[in-house]
């Protein structure tokens, strides 16, 4: 791990223990598809485990979505979450329970580490299954074109950090460089996770 990661995981643990001074609980999400080849993988692997050497106390909360993944979203996952909570039907719920309960983790952590390669300029399609599934009107944003008709979406998801440990096969993604205009990955992530209110990112 670069010094670099090694400071801004200080600053996160500082940060967040200014809010709360006991112990901290981070989600970890591995979204490659690759197993022991994976990059990504690896250095999460190697983040967390720096991390709880330094925190010991702190707890993970873990997913690997390429051995594990995520259902993409249905019509039937649509029209329940869509419909007040009060009226959902026992179906409707179950077909929400998956969704429910990684939205519960999202709000119960306080830093997020997520392990994000690129696929074709984007991220994979487990972590964008990931990525509908927790973004959940009235849970982790609401609609309030009244309040702000330019941009109604409201973030209900405060007080969070975020690390993107992303991989790609290629390089130049950097601004003015030859494939900027070809990384759809760093600006999915930001607006998906900014639009609930994520903002603190560190990539």
């Amino acid at each position: 791990m670069s010094k670099q990661k090694s400071l801004n995981m200080a600053l996160a643990h500082s940060l967040a223990s200014s809010a709360d001074a006991g112990s901290l609980v981070l989600l970890h999400i591995d979204a490659s598809p690759r197993g022991e080849r994976s990059h990504s993988r690896k250095m999460t692997r190697e983040f967390i485990e720096a991390w709880k050497k330094a925190y010991p106390i702190d707890s993970v909360t873990y997913h690997d979505l390429g051995r594990n993944p995520i259902p993409h979203v249905t019509e039937a996952w649509i029209a329940a979450a869509f419909t007040p909570e009060e009226e959902r039907s026992p179906e409707m719920k179950e077909t929400l329970c998956l969704s429910d309960e990684l939205v519960d983790e999202l709000f119960a952590a306080d830093i997020y580490v997520m392990g994000v390669p690129m696929y074709n300029w984007s991220v994979t399609s487990g972590f964008k299954a990931y990525i509908d599934n927790i973004v959940r009107i009235n849970r982790t944003w609401a609609y309030i074109p009244d309040e702000n008709p330019e941009f109604p979406y409201k973030p209900l998801v405060h007080g969070k950090k975020m690390f993107v440990i992303a991989s790609r096969g290629d390089g130049g993604f950097a601004p003015g460089e030859r494939n900027h205009q070809r990384d759809f990955q760093t600006p999915l992530i930001k607006e998906a996770f900014g639009m609930l209110g994520i903002t603190d990112i560190i990539k």
